[in-house]
C-alpha cells in the first residue's frame, strides 16, 4: 500500500502540468532513491529544473523538497504491508469485522499523526486561542466534525458557531473581522459551499484554516493554516469511516493545544461547565423524586 505522500501524488497526478507529472511518476517509480537524491540531481534526472521540483513540493504543501524528502522517509521508513484498510465484506464474520474496524482506526490516526506539521499546527492552536470569534463550517459528515469542535469550544467560553447550512455560513462568515478565526471541514476539500464559507471569511478578514484529506485541493490551497488528515481511505462503501477518525483525531489535538496553552483562563471555565451540568442533573432528579 502507498504512503499517504505517494498516494496523494497518484492520486492527483493528472491534474499536474506536465513537467511536474513527470517527476511525480519518477516519485512514484523509485520513491526509496529519491529519499538520497538533491534537488538538482533529482531535476537533471527528470529533466525538469529544479524550481519545478521546489514547485510541485509546495503544490503538496510542502515548505520545499528538503521538507518533503524528511516527510517522505519518515513514512517509508514506518510503512507496513500490515497497514491496509479494509473494506465492508457481505456476510464477514463480526469478529473479523471488529478487527477491520481497529486496524482502519489505528492506521489512520497514525498515518494523520505522521501528516501533522509541528509549526503548522502550533498556529492554528495560536489562532484559535487568539481569535474573539470562531466560525466553523462542514457539510455532511464534516458537519459532525464541526459540530464536535463546537461542543468542546462553548465549554470553555469560545465564542463559536457552527453551521451545516450553507446559506447560514454564508451569513456567519459575512460578520467576521480581523481578531476573528473560521475553520473548515472537508474531507475531499473541493467542497463548493464549504469553499464559498471560507471564502467569504477571508474576504471579511478572519484568519482562515482548513481540515482536508492530504494532497492538493482547493480548500487547503486557499486557506492560511492548512492542516491535514489521512487520505488512504477510499471506496464509497467504507462509509467515511476512518476518515471521520482521523479528523476527530485532529480537532482533539487542537483542542487539547487550546487548553493547554490558555491553561489558567481555560481549565476554570472547563471544570465550571461540567460541575454546572452535573448540578443540573442532580436537581433535575431531586425533582422528580418529590
Amino acid at each position: 500500500m502507498l504512503s499517504p505522500i505517494l498516494h496523494a501524488v497518484s492520486s492527483h497526478l493528472e491534474t499536474l502540468p506536465p513537467q511536474e507529472r513527470r517527476l511525480g511518476e519518477y516519485i512514484l517509480e523509485h520513491s526509496s532513491a529519491v529519499i538520497h537524491l538533491g534537488i538538482t540531481e533529482l531535476a537533471n534526472t527528470c529533466g525538469i529544473s529544479p524550481s519545478t521540483v521546489t514547485r510541485f513540493c509546495k503544490t503538496f504543501h510542502f515548505k520545499g523538497f528538503p521538507d518533503f524528502k524528511m516527510k517522505l522517509a519518515g513514512e517509508l521508513a514506518h510503512q507496513t504491508s500490515e497497514a491496509q484498510y479494509q473494506d465492508i465484506i457481505a456476510g464477514n464474520d463480526l469478529h473479523k469485522i471488529v478487527q477491520a474496524m481497529e486496524a482502519n482506526h489505528v492506521a489512520s490516526i497514525t498515518d494523520t499523526t505522521r501528516l501533522l506539521d509541528m509549526n503548522t499546527l502550533q498556529r492554528a492552536i495560536h489562532a484559535l486561542c487568539r481569535a474573539s470569534r470562531i466560525d466553523l463550517y462542514g457539510v455532511a459528515t464534516s458537519s459532525i466534525i464541526a459540530q464536535d469542535f463546537y461542543q468542546k469550544l462553548i465549554r470553555i467560553g469560545k465564542n463559536s458557531t457552527a453551521f451545516s447550512d450553507s446559506h447560514m455560513q454564508i451569513t456567519s462568515a459575512s460578520g467576521l473581522q480581523a481578531g476573528d478565526a473560521a475553520l473548515a471541514i472537508s474531507y475531499s476539500g473541493e467542497t463548493p459551499e464549504t469553499i464559498d464559507a471560507l471564502r467569504c471569511a477571508r474576504d471579511s478578514g478572519a484568519v482562515t484554516i482548513s481540515l482536508t484529506q492530504y494532497g492538493s485541493n482547493s480548500l487547503a490551497s486557499m486557506a492560511d493554516i492548512s492542516l491535514f488528515s489521512s487520505s488512504l481511505e477510499e471506496g464509497m462503501r467504507r462509509g467515511d469511516m476512518a476518515s471521520r477518525i482521523a479528523q476527530l483525531h485532529v480537532i482533539d489535538i487542537l483542542f487539547t493545544g487550546m487548553v493547554s496553552t490558555e491553561f489558567e483562563d481555560f481549565i476554570p471555565r472547563l471544570e465550571g461547565s461540567y460541575q454546572n451540568v452535573q448540578a443540573y442533573r442532580i436537581s433535575k432528579e431531586g425533582n422528580k423524586n418529590d
